[in-house]
């Protein structure tokens, strides 16, 4: 039997859609999957109960990457040739208030998991995304050699754990890099702009709010990718990438979020008023946070398949479900 394949943060968004697409390869090697200790024991735990379907031939345990000692021995026991690490804080609001605790999960916890596979002398090729918030605001399309300059705590952290994983690079690790920009899909959680749109026009059609959508900041315009073309760029550049060398993975397209908003709306089966709320305007957005995919696409041949109408209807519906 092949080694088996390890990814952290399995109970998250991003890292549940992996987990679903590389389970569901029958031809594939065994999965293991890290969750953090204090998520519920009861299985395979996706946002929502519509996200990435549950999948039986999984080993779950409980790690706390921040148990240095736990991670390496666990990585000596496992022995995976490849590693996701999808762990990690992804707010970006909430790291200006919880900044050591962002930058303690992006990077010690990081650390902690190729320092251990470094002493446990597993020849592992570890993909480490990244985001696009480590990049300096620009009025244009970012390219992958374009000035750094994060704007807030999450980006810092982001930062700082690329470079880390930079080092351990330069010292033999196979460390794949990405830079993501925003991706959205089903089973995101309502912190975010689309699926707080989502989640509320769905409590409004199930009569549980007043017909009123709260929304934030409703002109930046981002760079939007399902997150299961995400994840498939993710495996794509665990077959293929150069280790050491970071990549967007993007859509390389720009939309604005009221369009996403608007988009949202025009599947709703009822009227909805928009109320802008000034608690969910964030400090130091960007007001353009666009990606060329040029790298991505001319190296590892991946593109991006889904739609933004398609990934706006499964995640309306998946809140459809989730509210009923």
């Amino acid at each position: 039997m092949s080694s088996p394949v390890l990814v952290t943060g399995a109970a998250g968004f991003a890292g549940g859609h992996l987990l679903h697409a590389l389970a569901t390869d029958e031809s594939g090697p065994e999965v293991v999957a890290w969750r953090r200790p204090s998520q519920d024991h009861g299985g395979p735990t996706p946002t929502l109960p519509c996200g990435p379907n549950a999948v039986t031939n999984v080993r779950w345990r409980d790690i706390d990457l921040l148990d240095s000692a736990r991670v390496t021995a666990s990585i000596r026991e496992i022995q995976p040739t490849r590693i996701y690490h999808c762990a990690g804080v992804a707010s970006v609001h909430g790291s200006w208030d919880q900044t050591l605790a962002t930058l303690e999960g992006n990077v010690r916890g990081t650390d902690n998991l190729l320092r251990a596979v470094v002493t446990a002398a597993v020849p592992s090729r570890v993909l480490v995304p990244g985001s696009a918030l480590v990049y300096r605001p620009s009025d244009r399309a970012i390219r992958e050699t374009d000035p750094l300059g994060p704007v807030s705590p999450y980006g810092l952290s982001k930062l700082a754990q690329e470079m880390l994983a930079q080092r351990y690079a330069e010292e033999g690790v196979a460390v794949l890099l990405t830079r993501s920009f925003t991706h959205i899909g089903p089973g995101q959680a309502a912190a975010y702009a689309a699926s707080s749109f989502a989640k509320q026009i769905a409590e409004i059609e199930a009569g549980r709010i007043a017909p009123v959508i709260k929304v934030g900041a409703l002109d930046a315009q981002r760079d939007l990718t399902d997150v299961r073309d995400t994840v498939q760029a993710y495996i794509a550049l665990m077959e293929r990438g150069e280790p050491g060398r970071p990549y967007n993975v993007c859509s390389g397209l720009a939309h604005r979020i009221g369009e996403v908003l608007d988009g949202l709306i025009a599947l709703a089966t009822v009227s909805v008023q928009v109320d802008v709320d000034g608690a969910r305007l964030r400090p130091s957005d960007n007001s353009l946070l666009l990606g060329d995919l040029t790298r991505l696409t001319t190296e590892i041949g991946w593109r991006p398949r889904i739609p933004l109408t398609q990934t706006l209807e499964d995640l309306l519906a998946c809140w459809r479900i989730a509210v009923s």
